[in-house]
């Protein structure tokens, strides 16, 4: 019988070191577990940039058939951000989980209170920066933003740091390492829960009950 994969939600302000946590955690996880865990692909309305394909990024869908889906509540959450549509398929994350995969959504605290409603048994984690300083720094760092638009998402990153007792699990970036080691223990912590574990594990107890 395969055991159901978790469904988790990772939010954090712009330059708190989301994606990074991800791509290291999946590189990890991949290379010692036999267990497979991947990023959701969202839909959008927007089109493709260069480099960008289809279903391996986004996927790609006009705005008629995006609304259309929209009608059929066909996603677990979405929204319009300027002037496109993005939005996470339940049907493609019920697929997956239900083949044993660990689904993370990259999306936003709107984003994430949609998917709570509708699928409670989500685990949420709230990425932060270690400081307001340090997260100016690390936009600043970038080196390919205005001022204007450093301020700007400093403003983002406020608005989003409001939410953040809304999640289950809160993570500060301050070291990268101790930080992929608690992403990664509450990867584990979901894992091991009773209702994942009676199901992997079906066998043994079996064995271990049988008179």
């Amino acid at each position: 019988m395969t055991v159901p994969g978790n469904l988790f939600i990772l939010s954090a302000p712009s330059g708190a070191g989301k994606s990074s946590l991800i791509n290291a955690l999946l590189k990890q996880d991949n290379q010692a577990s036999a267990r497979a865990m991947q990023v959701s692909v969202s839909h959008t309305t927007r089109d493709a940039r260069p480099g960008e394909n289809n279903a391996e990024h986004y996927h790609f869908v006009s705005v008629e058939e995006f609304k259309k889906q929209i009608s059929n509540n066909a996603f677990y959450e979405y929204a319009e951000v300027f002037g496109n549509y993005y939005g996470t398929s339940a049907a493609a994350i019920d697929a997956q989980l239900a083949q044993g995969i660990d689904v993370f959504l990259d999306i936003d605290w709107q984003g994430a209170q949609q998917v709570r409603m509708k699928k409670p048994s989500v685990t949420t984690i709230f990425i932060s920066p270690p400081s307001k300083e340090e997260l100016e720094s690390r936009l600043r760092g970038r080196g390919q933003d205005s001022e204007e638009v450093i301020a700007s998402r400093m403003e983002q990153a406020q608005a989003e740091c409001s939410h953040y007792n809304e999640f289950d699990y809160i993570i500060v970036n301050d070291d990268f390492d101790q930080a992929l080691l608690d992403l990664t223990t509450i990867v584990n912590n979901q894992r091991l829960k009773c209702r994942q574990q009676s199901i992997a594990q079906l066998e043994l107890f079996s064995n271990l009950l049988n008179k």
